[in-house]
């Protein structure tokens, strides 16, 4: 162990740093540094809400990149109810399933989620209109995938609210609300606007890479042979003017008609300060293409968790971990005395460091997810008695306390090394099986387990072996037996 001073100065400023984000401290700084508010999100069981389960018709084919990306149109709507955490995960080959944490409205949720996003090109002439404007068009028509549009049986194939990232950044720098509300919002101005095209004119839509290294990227469309000289007439006409992107009757965006387009075939870009990144345009790329899917959703079942009952487990939990801490603190005090002391600060800058991770990612703790942890904590404890027992062995057989440390540690790491190594397997295994078959339970103690366990090696790795050889030049081997339960 060399530099001690320097190991001992590096685990007090993680242990300031962890301090600092675990607790309400700096808030303001905090939320600058990572764009939100710092706290501890809470799943469903924890702090109650709701749970959807969304089907297809019987009989309906449908593939699993549908069902992907339906789950992810389905979570950014849903996100727009003011609801966070909001989770949407493919279940099978037919199920979605969606959590809403804190939420418990029925009625809402599932009047926003049967929504049917209706996509449209809309002819603007001159007038620039701010993204999240509602405005009325002429469009009548049904939409796609759905037999009805006022019917409440309509497919609850929805689009994103302000899915694209540049929508939702000029809509912030405009002050526009982009609430679910705006949604049912009256429109801006009583004008009617000329539907153009609709989302169900699209045959094919990508990205693609800029041409220079100052352009940014584009969202190239092909339409479909019926629409091809509806759009090639009116953008011949109108070159110069703009044409609005309006989803369920909300803008999006409004490009520039730069040139006609009488392929079938177009692009959208934007310049200057305004140029879309990969993700952005990725964003508008899924707007344009999924604004109305060829698949309805059923909601089969829906369940409400109420606010008391995830309470209630919460602080049980909270006591049980108390009380397992406190007799384990007794045990390793009165078996391993003073490496039992340091066990006990290693073990309190673990819970510091990984439920500080848990912040920064953020992790949405559920019963299971801190089922995870408190088994995590089992293995960042079975790391301090292998070095602790070996130390004994060492001690036992004449060695200094200096030697029997770093004898110790070397003797114990191989055992340390691939118990951990089997548990992220298993994590690895779990989170799988969870993100495939929707278990999100499954999901969320995989993935607390794994942070955990990869953090009780550095705690153990770390911490435990500097805390502890710096803490034995304070005794002298007549003292062994004494402190260290020899």
């Amino acid at each position: 162990m060399k530099n001690k001073a320097l190991r001992n100065i590096l685990i007090i400023v993680v242990v300031i740093l962890v301090i600092l984000i675990d607790f309400p401290i700096l808030g303001n700084v905090k939320q600058k540094i990572f764009n939100r508010d710092v706290t501890a999100q809470l799943g469903l069981d924890l702090r109650g809400g709701m749970q959807v389960v969304l089907q297809a018709p019987e009989g309906y084919q449908i593939d699993q990149e549908t069902l992907q990306v339906a789950s992810s149109i389905l979570e950014n709507r849903a996100n727009a109810l003011g609801v966070s955490e909001v989770l949407f995960q493919v279940a099978g080959d037919n199920y979605i399933v969606g959590e809403f944490p804190g939420l418990e409205n029925i009625d809402e949720v599932i009047s926003v989620i049967k929504q049917t996003g209706m996509l449209e090109f809309v002819d603007v002439g001159d007038e620039y209109l701010e993204p999240g404007t509602v405005i009325q068009t002429d469009y009548t028509g049904t939409k796609s995938g759905s037999t009805d549009s006022t019917s409440p049986e309509a497919a609850a194939t929805v689009a994103p609210e302000a899915t694209t990232t540049v929508a939702a950044t000029e809509a912030a720098a405009a002050g526009t609300d982009t609430t679910a509300a705006d949604a049912a919002a009256a429109p801006a101005t009583d004008k009617i606007y000329h539907t153009v095209i609709t989302g169900a004119d699209l045959e094919d839509v990508f990205v693609t890479a800029p041409q220079t290294p100052t352009d940014g990227y584009a969202v190239s469309f092909k339409l479909k042979s019926d629409a091809t000289q509806t759009f090639a007439d009116y953008t011949t006409n109108n070159v110069g003017k703009m044409l609005a992107i309006v989803l369920d009757h909300k803008i999006v965006s409004t490009p520039v008609i730069h040139q006609a387009i009488t392929s079938g075939e177009g692009a959208i870009s934007g310049s200057g300060e305004n140029a879309y990144t990969y993700d952005e345009a990725n964003n508008l790329r899924i707007t344009l293409f999924y604004g109305t899917l060829p698949v309805s959703l059923e909601i089969a079942e829906s369940r409400v968790v109420g606010p008391t009952l995830g309470q209630d487990s919460l602080n049980k939990s909270l006591l049980a971990a108390a009380i397992g801490f406190l007799i384990i603190s007794l045990f390793m005090l009165i078996y391993y005395r003073v490496p039992g002391f340091v066990a006990i600060i290693s073990i309190t800058i673990f819970g510091l460091i990984t439920y500080a991770i848990y912040l920064v990612i953020p992790v949405t703790l559920t019963l299971p997810g801190i089922a995870g942890f408190l088994l995590s904590v089992g293995s960042a404890l079975d790391a301090n008695i292998l070095q602790f027992e070996r130390l004994k062995e060492e001690l036992r057989r004449g060695r200094n306390l200096q030697q029997a440390v770093d004898l110790g540690w070397s003797r114990a790491w191989p055992s340390i090394r691939d118990s951990n190594l089997a548990t992220l397997i298993t994590s690895a295994i779990l989170f799988w099986f969870g993100s495939t078959f929707g278990a999100s339970i499954v999901k969320g103690f995989a993935l607390t387990l794994a942070i955990g366990v990869v953090i009780s090696l550095f705690t153990a790795l770390f911490v435990t072996r500097t805390l502890l050889s710096s803490i034995i030049d304070r005794f002298k081997d007549s003292d062994k037996a004494k402190w260290f339960g020899i």
